[in-house]
């Protein structure tokens, strides 16, 4: 399974790396990671979006915000999972992330034991 993360802060890509060793390893999952909205635009232009399982995407981000992005990417790939991750948890970025078609809404900092049942129970969808 292939997995988008798109963070502005580029230690998430170590931190992920990290908490999915052992499902990488096995061959479960694999990440791509971009740094901007913008940069996950342009990947995604290189990727079948049948090639990606999910996107995990932060919510504050400079230049374009998760949630733009989000209301791009839910007309283009109808079908792609996506969760919305942000540092803070208020009911209003909750609702707009719904309201624009994400999948599941994640707080920081990831409980990565959560964020696994929940890809993995996913992926069996």
């Amino acid at each position: 399974m292939r997995v988008l993360v798109i963070d502005d802060e580029q230690d998430v890509e170590l931190l992920f790396q990290q908490r999915f060793r052992k499902e990488r390893r096995d061959g479960k999952i694999d990440f791509r990671f971009a740094f901007s909205a913008e940069a996950a635009l342009d990947l995604l232009e290189e990727f079948d979006p049948a090639d990606i399982a999910l996107i995990l995407s932060d919510i504050n981000m400079p230049g374009m915000s998760g949630l733009e992005l989000l209301k791009i990417l839910r007309p283009r790939f109808p079908n792609l999972k996506i969760y919305m991750i942000t540092a803070y948890g208020d009911d209003t970025s909750k609702d707009r992330a719904y309201a624009y078609g994400a999948n599941d809404y994640l707080t920081k900092p990831i409980n990565f034991d959560e964020l696994k049942d929940r890809i993995f129970d996913q992926s069996a969808t």
